[in-house]
């Protein structure tokens, strides 16, 4: 009986050893180094960060196509976006008699780099100050198989 029990602790504790060599370290693919992300991308519309423009600039900037370009300066040409046009309405509250504000939000994704017509000449008419318009899930084509996520932008109606 004690030759079973030696023999039985002798066979586990080989296997615990066993269990907890190291193993080498997994290789790295290679897709991974020979085509990097590039380590910075920044995203505009027109030739504008994220900002607070006036509604005169805004106007006239709708018009224009969202750009991505890393840090050496290289264009991406942007597959998709999603735009949100939230509006801000002020409102008296018939229970507090509080003053309270009203957020309302519109928008739709859109496989270019820019608006199609019929929601630029919407966005013209609707602009008012103190509006928000945002521009997120933007999608480069990085290479032939590569897509990337870009940064989202936000512009602030003044």
């Amino acid at each position: 009986m004690i030759k079973h029990l030696l023999l039985l602790t002798c066979l586990l504790a080989t296997i615990h050893t066993m269990g907890q060599t190291t193993k080498p370290a997994a290789k790295k693919p290679a897709a991974a180094t020979s085509g990097k992300r590039p380590t910075k991308l920044v995203s505009t519309w027109g030739n504008f960060l994220s900002d607070s423009l006036p509604k005169n600039e805004l106007v006239k900037l709708i018009d224009s196509a969202l750009i991505v370009r890393d840090e050496k300066g290289a264009k991406y040409p942007v597959i998709s976006f999603a735009f949100t046009y939230e509006t801000r309405e002020a409102y008296l509250n018939d229970t507090t008699g509080q003053p309270g504000l009203y957020k309302d939000y519109i928008g739709n994704n859109f496989q270019d780099a820019r608006m199609d017509s019929v929601w630029r000449k919407g966005m013209k008419e609707k602009l008012e100050k103190g509006n928000v318009l945002y521009f997120d899930e933007i999608l480069i084509q990085y290479s032939a198989d590569k897509i990337y996520k870009a940064p989202a932008l936000k512009f602030i109606v003044r």
